[in-house]
């Protein structure tokens, strides 16, 4: 990418992101993850180990990985953005799609999500590189399944009377189900960490 393409996409970005903090900044009740109830949703202990187990991998393995582009910061920022704004962001997305929640707040998602697979480590490594990273559609790809893979496995809840679910599909989504653990989501998340596991395992 030539600096003048960079400059450009990064202030269509940029430009991105101010309009999607303006329209947090404009209703900030209306966004679900500015409550305790999103919050409580996320700190549910088996949320907070899986997170811990998969963010540490990734950090410990990015010098290592022969990607010039992955080190210890990048790979932990973009872990904590991921665990705090996918399953938000995924299940916005949806809820939008289906007419339940405004476009507005879609498109706040849609920005968290590529902030947080893209534009945060596009950003890093043109400040640390001087110049924008060739590996940004890559990344953007290879990080947005992760991202997804995240908000569907951090989404994961059991009901009674229902039993597995993704939260989002119930009408008080971020509300965290109290009888949940990890016992009873296991056969379902496990496929996802898997997926997870085997991409992290590919940069070896």
């Amino acid at each position: 990418m030539t600096d003048t393409l960079a400059y450009g996409y990064i202030a269509l970005w940029g430009a991105a992101c101010v309009i999607a903090v303006g329209l947090v900044v404009r209703n900030p009740h209306a966004f679900a993850f500015r409550h305790t109830t999103y919050w409580r949703f996320m700190s549910q202990p088996w949320k907070i180990v899986t997170f811990t187990v998969a963010g540490t991998g990734m950090v410990v393995i990015a010098p290592y990985t022969g990607d010039p582009t992955w080190d210890y910061y990048d790979a932990l920022f973009m872990s904590v953005l991921t665990f705090v704004s996918a399953p938000w962001a995924l299940g916005t997305i949806y809820k939008a799609a289906r007419g339940a929640l405004p476009l507005q707040q879609a498109y706040v998602a849609l920005c968290l999500w590529m902030f947080s697979a893209s534009w945060s480590y596009d950003l890093y490594l043109f400040i640390r590189d001087g110049q924008y990273p060739i590996t940004w559609s890559a990344n953007l790809a290879a990080s947005s399944v992760l991202y997804v893979s995240a908000g569907l496995l951090w989404n994961l809840d059991w009901k009674t009377g229902r039993g597995v679910t993704f939260g989002f599909l119930e009408n008080d989504w971020p509300q965290p189900f109290s009888d949940t653990t990890f016992s009873k989501i296991t056969w379902y998340a496990l496929p996802l960490m898997i997926l997870v596991g085997l991409l992290i395992l590919s940069f070896l």
